[in-house]
């Protein structure tokens, strides 16, 4: 399903930081039965400020920090189960090894499905030293751009020094490799929108990281996805 090609053959742009776009990652109909079952179960409200940015969106886990498996895959359609198990292989791994420079074999990995709803977004920050590599893989069949909820790859933390916008269309993904002046931010979503803005970010740590988003000592209230304009 995935085109470990493509994303191995990708190349990094090297400013601000090394970061690409990768696209044509699945076949038409893959991309449709994608996005038409991203998952709506499981999810929590993740709404705060760490210092450094504010950031409200809804979040499920898919692939638990450093485990061989799929979180709730019972309630996946066999195209995301399919997904998560070419997530997991060695294939993908390997791929983005290539890509990267970096050796990710036995790295520990996460990875975590969003919805951002209107007024959702992520302030513009660097992420966190624990974290090595980030790959996000988008999943709305149509987005405008006027909406916001693009990934906004930054040149410093003034969130209008904006390099590239990268909008949340099936089929493509961002990369970049984590450092202390990586900054990049989620553009606020727009009132108007009729879908939430859909993400699946894959990141891989360094040995020994704890998952920030699921912490150990957390026991989070999970519920169903109320989509956009439900009642």
């Amino acid at each position: 399903m995935i085109d470990f090609e493509q994303i191995a053959r990708g190349r990094f742009a090297i400013r601000p930081y090394p970061w690409t776009e990768i696209g044509n990652l699945y076949l038409i109909e893959d991309a449709a039965v994608l996005a038409a079952t991203y998952p709506l179960d499981h999810y929590k409200t993740v709404d705060g400020a760490d210092g450094e940015k504010t950031y409200v969106y809804q979040a499920r886990n898919f692939v638990p920090m450093g485990e061989n498996r799929l979180s709730f895959a019972e309630a996946l359609s066999a195209a995301w189960r399919r997904f998560g198990e070419e997530l997991l292989s060695p294939a993908y791994r390997r791929a983005m090894s290539e890509l990267t420079g970096y050796d990710l074999a036995c790295m520990p990995m996460e990875a975590n499905f969003y919805h951002y709803n209107p007024a959702a977004h992520q302030g513009p920050h660097v992420d966190l030293p624990a974290k090595l590599v980030v790959h996000i893989f988008y999943f709305n069949a149509a987005w405008d751009v006027r909406d916001g909820g693009c990934l906004a790859v930054l040149n410093s933390k003034n969130p209008a020094d904006v390099v590239h916008l990268v909008p949340p269309i099936v089929g493509s993904s961002a990369v970049f490799i984590r450092s202390d002046h990586s900054w990049h931010q989620v553009q606020k979503v727009n009132p108007g929108v009729r879908e939430s803005r859909r993400a699946l970010v894959v990141t891989f740590y360094k040995p020994g990281s704890p998952s920030t988003l699921w912490p150990a000592h957390e026991a989070p209230v999970l519920g169903d996805y109320i989509p956009v304009g439900a009642a």
